[in-house]
């Protein structure tokens, strides 16, 4: 049986490429938590005892970089957003990714707008689009609301990152 090790997860796409996998696949879902010790060593520890055909870390940052020095192959790299946009450019943390992008034997990008700073590094980097779980987003009927609606907007407090201060302005 192939198996596919899906290292961390960004917005649950790593765990609804596995959900969705042939049945001839066997998905390895090697997370992490945000904590010091669990994004370092114990990702570390995670990723050099697993043992799979494939190795798809999501976001070009220390997942990534420990799988390519751990010698994980093939290592596919798959960028989220942040990891291109803002964090490239940080003159610590844009050096591992500038590495992770060259180490990587496959580059994919989450969205269409950070495809081009990826091609920029990598010619073959391709797009593949954010997986949605039917299962979880579908159409529901629309709620009655007596009178004058407000909506909340919840983002990271890194607006221009994000995009919250288009959202905002619209």
């Amino acid at each position: 049986m192939f198996e596919v090790a899906m290292i961390n997860d960004c917005a649950y796409v790593g765990e609804t490429l596995l959900k969705y996998l042939p049945s001839d696949v066997k998905g390895l879902h090697v997370k992490r938590l945000r904590g010091f010790w669990s994004k370092t060593f114990g990702i570390a520890y995670k990723i050099m005892r697993v043992e799979a055909d494939v190795y798809h870390v999501h976001y070009l940052l220390q997942d990534c970089f420990i799988a390519a020095c751990l010698g994980k192959k093939p290592l596919i790299g798959h960028a989220h957003g942040s990891d291109l946009r803002s964090t490239l450019n940080h003159p610590v943390w844009g050096r591992i990714v500038r590495y992770n992008l060259a180490k990587c034997d496959k580059v994919i990008v989450s969205t269409p707008d950070i495809l081009s700073i990826a091609k920029k590094f990598r010619d073959d980097a391709v797009y593949l689009p954010n997986p949605v779980d039917m299962t979880l987003f579908y159409p529901k009927a629309l709620m009655s609301h007596g009178g004058k609606k407000r909506v909340l907007i919840a983002s990271d407090s890194n607006w221009s990152v994000k995009g919250t201060d288009i959202a905002i302005k619209a």
